[in-house]
């Protein structure tokens, strides 16, 4: 096999990206300039190089536009549920089960992880914060390490799986180029592995400290608490109706086998009637129609806020795999990372070992950025890569990648990816990122064990 020049442009151009990423930069202009660069390579016109920056757009645009969509509506969702106050009624059950610090922490942390499988981690946050914080105080559990709580179940633990709505690991597939069923099915093993241990030793962490007596309790008194709503009969109908209608949707999709598209779908038409719902059983008509599109708006404004990045990222990548070259450049594009599989097979000798921790080493660096799922598109095109000439699952490597890429850039341990989740819990930012650290790198360690062991 022989390598072109745009292969090596392809090649220098993603070591650039890695680069830019390690100083902690954003990386949406060199791959802009990637996908131009690219364009007149191949084409040798200006005219096209500068036409393929926004094909290149569309193409990434609707391979994501699903995802945008589901995000957007459960956020809108949850915009009209926090309007009436419906939010808060159906957290407080799990406020009765806080009787100490051990319940607390783990009462928080898997509220935090239900309510963002459902509806994102981001919307969450202030959310279960609100709700469950002042009485996670009151029974003595650190501000501190109710953050930690919030950020590895919602940010880590959740996100990184991302089961119900599936955002994660539809981005992750489309860059490996395989079914966003066969992500969620290899990644079940090491995402509980790495799970378990992280969260297991932030809790020996918390133990030992609480019993160092090192660390300073907060006053309730002290923290902002947002006027709670008045609460009528529609919010308490709607609070009981909420869980419910997501109850129903996971028993529909264990009963009639959806998946991907078709659970995505299902999700989605959900959080619009519950929006629906939500807004004629509690509001006057006149007021409805002006509510249910300013809840929209505000839905789609965070959907596009976090994946407007994610777009120009994702599109140059793709630009490596045989589908999106097509698309782009049109027929006799060259398929960049099949041909580099084949180059390497044919010239380097790769071990599961070396591939494995050159997939960590990579979604740690691209996890950098603190900015969401940027990296996912990375992890999912190099699997594709690796697995073309080493013999290794291609899909449990793509969802190592996706698992350790989100944990680190979801918000965990990047001190200026965990602020909205320290601006709730008034800690600062640098100390919970400290806090987080050691113990998603032992959920590392472990996810890369489980991952030599089975892949």
């Amino acid at each position: 096999m022989v390598l072109t020049s745009m292969h090596y442009l392809y090649m220098a151009m993603v070591v650039i990206i890695l680069a830019i990423m390690l100083m902690k930069k954003d990386i949406v202009i060199p791959c802009i300039i990637g996908i131009f660069a690219m364009g007149y390579l191949y084409s040798g016109s200006v005219v096209v190089a500068v036409q393929s920056i926004f094909n290149t757009l569309i193409y990434a645009g609707n391979e994501f536009w699903s995802i945008i969509v589901i995000i957007s509506l459960v956020v809108a969702m949850s915009k009209a549920l926090q309007e009436i106050g419906a939010d808060v009624l159906i957290m407080s059950p799990i406020k009765k089960v806080m009787v100490n610090q051990t319940m607390a922490f783990w009462g928080i942390g898997l509220t935090m992880m239900v309510i963002s499988w459902l509806v994102w981690p981001s919307p969450a946050v202030p959310l279960v914060g609100a709700v469950l914080l002042p009485a996670a105080m009151k029974v003595g559990l650190p501000a501190i390490y109710a953050a930690v709580a919030m950020n590895l179940f919602g940010h880590g633990i959740a996100l990184s799986s991302d089961f119900f709505i599936q955002g994660a690991p539809t981005i992750t597939a489309a860059g490996a180029g395989i079914d966003v069923t066969e992500i969620i099915s290899a990644s079940i093993p090491i995402w509980i592995t790495m799970s378990v241990v992280t969260v297991a030793v932030a809790f020996f962490m918390m133990k030992r400290d609480m019993k160092k007596n090192s660390l300073e309790n907060l006053n309730v008194e002290n923290l902002e608490q947002a006027e709670p709503k008045p609460l009528g009969r529609a919010a308490k109908a709607i609070a009981i109706f909420t869980p419910l209608a997501f109850i129903f949707d996971i028993a529909a999709m264990l009963k009639m086998d959806l998946a991907g598209g078709d659970a995505t779908a299902l999700v989605g038409g959900t959080a619009i009637i519950i929006m629906l719902v939500t807004v004629l059983t509690s509001f006057s008509i006149k007021d409805g129609f002006e509510l249910t599109v300013d809840f929209i708006k505000k839905g789609f404004a965070f959907g596009i806020t976090v994946f407007a990045p994610v777009i120009f990222i994702g599109g140059f990548f793709f630009l490596g795999n045989q589908g999106g070259a097509t698309a782009v450049f049109g027929e006799g594009a060259p398929g960049i990372l099949n041909d580099i599989s084949i180059f390497l097979s044919e010239s380097v000798q790769m071990t599961k070992f070396s591939t494995i921790l050159t997939q960590t080493a990579v979604a740690i660096i691209t996890g950098l950025d603190g900015s969401g799922f940027s990296g996912l598109p990375i992890v999912g095109t190099l699997a594709y890569t690796f697995s073309n000439f080493i013999d290794i699952n291609m899909a449990g490597l793509a969802a190592l990648g996706q698992i350790v890429t989100v944990w680190f850039d979801g918000g965990t341990v990047i001190p200026w990816a965990v602020i909205p989740v320290a601006a709730i819990c008034n800690v600062n930012p640098q100390d919970l990122a400290r806090k987080n650290l050691i113990p998603v790198l032992c959920g590392i360690a472990a996810a890369m064990l489980i991952s030599m062991i089975i892949l």
